[in-house]
């Protein structure tokens, strides 16, 4: 039987989507082996909010060093090999925290976790993008969804554990080997090329033109929008367990519950926003997005009992559930030179707004108390949603593959190495 050439092309880009979703839903099993027992952590090693936001600072410039670091290379050398080492890298540190005895040595652990953390976040992201602009249509928000999936089931994992008493060495240790098999199992699939919106047979060079001055304002203002959003997401990541522990004294369990309501509607609001995008664009979405998670938050701060704070985690996740793909898509099509330098640029101010924002949230919550602190997240929406047309695609026809809406995929993605 012979297979048209269209036929293989589509799905060849079907497989590369699947294992680009398989390194975010790594990525965010990974990540929520930290975030679930943060508790835990902070109990055994005896550490208070003031040192914890130190400690998310100490992770948050770790993450931003491993991202600035890694534009280049993937730039000139594509993000597949990145995305394997960064991985396997993760992995095993994800066992740090957990192991620590002290502050200091969880500090040492937790600049290795951000600087994995931060290095893949790139790669995936830069995967992310090609494959998007080779599908003609969004599809960045599923990517993020598979992240929050992994998110789920890690919280789901940790919850089920510490209800029945299972060393939570045995349980990220479990978790760490599964994610080094899988992504070595994904590697065959991820594009070697890295994401770029011109010319595919463009000489990596080109990345070290200097963008003009209107585009550098416009890449300003999308790191300073990512700050924003991800302050919030990572609000969320760092505090949402310790939350509901502290202020209702419920147990460390019933915390992971919380965190993992989050993740849950963050989920579904990620698998929901790639159409909701092709039918009312990037700039609503992220604007609707950002004052439901305002509204969120709001609840989260004043709920009377617990199921109602859990209640507000669950909206504040809807409401940041499509902000951040549509800023990272824009930031891969802003220019037409190798986006990997933007896409590092916005996605490493990203993330020293999810992983320092809430260390201010720990210095904030030391002076008063963490529902005062948390109103900082809900300020950070507000400002995303009046900067949201930051995110509105370029006018051009040649400018992002995610403006097509036939759904084919161009003749120069098709070309990418596998």
């Amino acid at each position: 039987m012979t297979v048209a050439p269209g036929d293989t092309v589509a799905r060849t880009l079907r497989r590369r989507r699947i294992a680009v979703s398989a390194v975010f839903g790594i990525n965010g099993l990974l990540a929520s082996m930290w975030v679930s027992h943060i508790p835990v952590i902070s109990d055994r090693t005896g550490v208070d909010h003031n040192t914890l936001g130190g400690l998310l600072l100490i992770l948050g410039g770790a993450a931003f060093l491993g991202m600035q670091l890694c534009g280049p290379i993937v730039d000139r050398w594509g993000s597949r090999g990145l995305i394997v080492t960064a991985a396997v890298v993760l992995a095993v540190a994800t066992l740090g925290p957990v192991l620590a005895q002290s502050a200091w040595q969880l500090a040492l652990c937790l600049a290795l976790f951000g600087l994995a953390n931060g290095s893949i976040d790139v790669a995936m992201n830069s995967q992310a993008v090609v494959v998007e602009q080779s599908y003609g249509r969004p599809i960045m928000s599923s990517f993020h969804a598979y992240f929050s999936l992994g998110g789920v089931i890690g919280s789901g994992v940790a919850a089920a554990a510490l209800f029945a008493d299972v060393p939570v060495i045995i349980t990220v240790g479990v978790v760490a080997v599964v994610s080094v098999i899988a992504i070595l199992v994904a590697r065959p699939l991820l594009v070697v090329g890295s994401a770029r919106t011109a010319d595919d047979t463009e000489d990596a060079a080109g990345a070290n033109k200097r963008f003009p001055q209107g585009l550098r304002l416009r890449i300003g203002l999308m790191a300073i929008v990512a700050f924003a959003l991800m302050l919030a997401e990572g609000t969320a990541y760092d505090w949402s367990a310790l939350h509901l522990v502290e202020r209702f004294g419920t147990t460390d369990a019933a915390g992971a519950v919380a965190f993992g309501a989050f993740s849950a509607t963050m989920l579904i609001g990620r698998f929901a926003a790639d159409s909701v995008t092709a039918r009312f664009g990037p700039v609503a979405v992220v604007r609707a997005g950002a004052a439901t998670a305002a509204i969120g938050m709001a609840v989260v701060i004043c709920a009377p009992v617990p199921a109602v704070a859990i209640l507000g985690w669950a909206v504040f996740g809807v409401g940041v559930a499509g902000g951040v793909p549509q800023l990272f898509t824009a930031a891969g099509n802003v220019t037409d030179q190798p986006s990997g330098r933007v896409i590092s640029t916005v996605v490493g101010s990203g993330y020293l707004g999810m992983l320092a924002g809430p260390a201010l949230i720990g210095f904030i919550s030391h002076e008063t108390t963490l529902g005062s602190a948390l109103w900082l997240a809900a300020a950070a929406m507000l400002f995303a949603c009046l900067a949201g047309s930051v995110v509105r695609p370029r006018s051009s026809a040649s400018a992002a593959g995610t403006a097509r809406r036939d759904g084919a995929p161009s003749a120069g993605r098709a070309k990418m190495d596998v």
